[in-house]
């Protein structure tokens, strides 16, 4: 049972870390052009 004062704490800084880690890549323009990059793989040099 003393496990879980242990565990929990950790899960849920673990899951504010991930959320912070999508959040920055979201705003760091990560995401915009998702097409674009599909399309390049396609295009010939």
């Amino acid at each position: 049972m003393d496990i879980l004062f242990l565990l929990i704490p950790l899960s849920v800084a673990l899951a504010f870390v991930i959320l912070g880690a999508l959040a920055w890549a979201v705003w760091r323009g990560q995401f915009d052009a998702i097409e674009a990059e599909g399309e390049r793989i396609l295009k010939t040099d």
